[in-house]
């Protein structure tokens, strides 16, 4: 039987009436004759207040000093319950299901904490399941390093664990099931006009997930992209009649097209910037950084100086980073925080220089000061205050997607 991997994000099982609703799709795509492995994330906001309770315990003033690896060990627990429960609700509609965590699974890491990546998928205990008939459920967003200890793969790393786990079972396809029916040109909350994208290359959807977008995770992408793996982003709820299936996105390899490629904004918050006075000074604090687990991108730097971006998503205690950069750095060091960062992707926005005079006066139009730019072939990409961020979106939207100003 062909294989299929589904994963549920927090809002598909965010309580016990929902895990029963995705519970029912899974028993039917079973009894529809796929042999499906199963990754789930943590209850809805579970990993955020199991982070509550990490400071809380850590006393006040003194959260940046929780250690990752405890952390990991701590938030980890969030998708072992509603893997238990799903299993759980699958033999209840007479199926049967068994869970496994991350480590169970065979999937393997680096020795990073918090934002770990997976280097190699060992499936053979899934295998065995799946031979016996059952529905497999993996604990998404987890597993264990090469030093055997208990790892996390960042923010939505639970589509990651999808992606490899269907390179890894050669699978037919790989649905990514969220609140959303796929991906949109910008994202709707923000702009009431976005459009849904039916389509996309690999290579577009990764830039976009890097830069900011609430998609797919990035990694996932790039496991899909490398692996060849189709995606399928689904919405867990939406209510399709038999026969004429999903809305969906589907992301695959095509041969790019001008004329039909896919722009869309993308945002990002919660940044700070580094500036730095000189190249020497910057390889210093890459070392803090290496050594610390800060994750920077977007580094610019000549012999005279640069900047840096370093983005919180994935920094759970930035207080203790902070001192770590600045003890490197010292007065050769400037961070800026409390800054976001709006672009537009697509293909060729570098061939000529419209776009980016597009870009800015699309921008200015909105009234968000640009505080640094930077331009590829597949993104322009500015840094402003977020007190502009929704404005300077849906210009761009209206500007990249509507009129097509590249």
């Amino acid at each position: 039987m062909a294989v299929i991997v589904q994963k549920y994000g927090g809002s598909s099982v965010a309580d016990v009436e929902k895990l029963g609703r995705v519970a029912d799709k899974i028993v039917a795509a079973k009894r529809a004759g796929h042999d499906v492995v199963v990754t789930v994330s943590a209850m809805g906001k579970s990993t955020d207040n199991l982070l509550a309770l990490a400071r809380q315990a850590a006393g006040e003033g003194a959260a940046a000093a929780a250690p990752r690896r405890e952390i990991d060990m701590l938030v980890s627990t969030g998708e072992r319950v509603s893997m238990s429960l799903l299993a759980i609700a699958i033999a209840a509609r007479g199926c049967e299901a068994i869970s496994f965590t991350g480590s169970q699974s065979g999937i393997i890491t680096n020795d990073r904490h918090f934002d770990a990546r997976i280097i190699e998928v060992r499936p053979h205990r899934i295998e065995d399941e799946l031979s016996r008939g059952r529905v497999v459920i993996v604990a998404g967003y987890q597993g264990m390093s090469y030093k055997r200890e208990i790892t996390t793969l960042g923010r939505g790393g639970t589509d990651t664990t999808a992606v490899a786990l269907a390179a890894a079972l050669s699978a037919d396809r790989c649905e990514i099931y969220s609140d959303v029916d796929g991906v949109y040109s910008a994202d709707p909350r923000v702009v009431p006009d976005a459009r849904h994208l039916p389509e996309l290359d690999p290579s577009v959807l990764q830039e976009m997930a890097e830069r900011g977008a609430k998609v797919l995770n990035a990694q996932a992408v790039e496991w899909a992209r490398k692996a060849r793996i189709t995606i399928h982003a689904r919405s867990t709820f939406d209510p399709w009649e038999r026969g004429a299936g999903p809305r969906e996105t589907q992301v695959r390899a095509q041969t790019a097209n001008p004329a039909h490629a896919a722009r869309a904004v993308v945002a990002e918050q919660n940044l700070v910037v580094g500036k730095v006075s000189s190249l020497s000074a910057f390889e210093e604090l890459a070392r803090v950084a290496r050594d610390e687990e800060i994750p920077l991108k977007d580094a610019s730097v000549r012999e005279d100086g640069g900047a840096f971006v370093v983005p919180l998503l994935n920094v759970p205690d930035w207080s203790r980073a902070r001192r770590a950069l600045e003890r490197v750095g010292g007065a050769a060091l400037e961070l800026v925080e409390g800054l976001a960062a709006v672009g537009v992707v697509g293909d060729g926005l570098s061939t000529t220089g419209r776009p980016l005079v597009a870009f800015t006066e699309a921008l200015r139009a909105a009234g968000a000061k640009v505080r640094g730019l930077e331009a590829g072939p597949l993104s322009l990409v500015a840094r402003i205050e977020p007190s502009a961020l929704a404005d300077a979106q849906r210009a761009l939207h209206a500007s990249f997607v509507v009129d097509g100003g590249a």
